[in-house]
């Protein structure tokens, strides 16, 4: 996650304040994986089970995703205004590859407390191996750069087609490409690698936030760019609208009439996230367009709060997994669970102290998210200020 997101001397506050939300709302799914009662048994997106409550739940924090490698794309080009191309590819292709460590060998620690037993590519991996391409996109004409963002973007469902033949099998190049659906590849026994977010669709997202960084160039002006935010992101959420309806492409699984409204409703708005649609980014980035457009100027306690876990986001990301999992892990031996059974539990579900069945409701999910977002405050505050403090540390640009 590339937190530089400044003109100049001027930092653009509404990345960082949307950036804040979005890893505010990431917790609750977090959180729900680790406590909710039924989080590894159903899909909480599984319409002949899920409640409303449970579904929008889920659904929300699909915003999260596209909204890290989108904004992560914008900052590259905010940085690109401040330093030549090459210093910017060095350091995409430096910080691209630290992130892909980190998530192997960080992050994939924190969710499952089984160390490196189970390797997961998810949104850090994704926004890595994402950065090392842009290390060279970057030198691409910028009319160029958006065409190829687009074609990615617009135009990678049509492999769908060609996945849902009958006998289609893919091999590990194009599961890292494309295909993913957790795909897990063993490297011996006990080890594997899972991919959960193949980077071809995640690539065309940061290629066009890239291309979106150009309408915060002081030259373009606020009111226009606050114009090109709206209706931008009002165009993307009816080009959503429009596919949906239409129920031909832009989505492997198309929506379906149900029994109700609500379920017909809920069936509309389920878009895939792995690999993410056309659909399900032009609803999710479209709201993203339109909240950056409003939250411009807003200053008050809320956007403050949120600024802060925006400038702070991969230390957030970080410390949340390994806060989450460690109280999941506590409430897992205050109900009467043993280091024994964990061990067992955990050769078929792999993560440390969590067990299949067992959990909270969701009212209870929601108080844990309050409580550990409350108690990352401070600790992202005191980071932001010590990033502030010692700007001279070159590795903390990394983080």
């Amino acid at each position: 996650m590339s937190n530089a997101v400044s003109i100049g001397n001027k930092r653009v506050e509404s990345i960082d304040v949307l950036r804040g939300l979005v890893m505010v709302i990431m917790a609750i799914d977090h959180i729900r994986d680790n406590f909710h009662i039924t989080a590894n048994l159903d899909d909480p997106l599984n319409l002949e089970t899920t409640s409303p409550a449970l579904f929008l739940t889920r659904w929300i924090t699909h915003l999260c995703a596209p909204v890290f490698v989108f904004l992560s794309g914008t900052s590259i080009y905010l940085q690109s205004l401040r330093k030549s191309k090459n210093e910017l590819s060095l350091f995409l292709l430096k910080r691209g590859l630290w992130l892909i460590i980190a998530e192997v060998l960080i992050v994939s620690v924190g969710i499952t407390f089984l160390p490196w037993n189970l390797l997961i590519l998810q949104v850090i991996w994704a926004i890595g191996i994402s950065m090392v391409f842009m290390a060279a996109l970057i030198r691409m004409p910028f009319k160029i750069l958006l065409a190829v963002g687009l074609v990615i973007a617009l135009g990678h469902n049509a492999l769908d087609y060609f996945e849902q033949q009958e006998g289609f099998e893919a091999g590990v190049l194009w599961e890292f490409l494309h295909h993913g659906h957790f795909k897990y590849y063993p490297l011996d026994s006990s080890h594997g690698i899972l991919i959960v977010y193949p980077f071809l669709p995640w690539l065309g997202l940061m290629i066009l936030g890239y291309c979106l960084g150009a309408v915060y160039r002081p030259e373009f002006g606020e009111t226009n760019r606050n114009k090109f935010l709206l209706y931008t992101g009002g165009g993307l959420i009816l080009l959503f609208v429009i596919l949906r309806f239409i129920n031909i492409y832009g989505d492997p699984y198309p929506w379906v009439p149900q029994e109700n409204g609500l379920h017909s409703f809920f069936s509309f708005i389920k878009v895939h996230k792995y690999p993410p649609s056309l659909q399900y980014s032009a609803i999710f980035i479209g709201i993203a367009l339109i909240l950056l457009a409003l939250l411009e100027n807003v200053k008050n306690a809320f956007t403050s709060v949120m600024r802060i876990f925006g400038r702070t986001a991969f230390f957030y990301y970080i410390i949340h997994w390994y806060l989450v999992h460690g109280l999941a892990a506590i409430y897992y031996f205050a109900r009467g669970g043993t280091m024994d059974e964990a061990i067992e539990s955990a050769k078929t579900l792999p993560f440390l102290f969590i067990k299949s069945g067992e959990g909270l409701s969701l009212p209870w999910v929601y108080l844990i998210w309050i409580l550990v977002v409350a108690g990352l405050y401070p600790l992202c505050k005191w980071y932001d200020g010590y990033k502030s403090a010692h700007r001279e540390q070159w590795w903390l640009s990394y983080l």
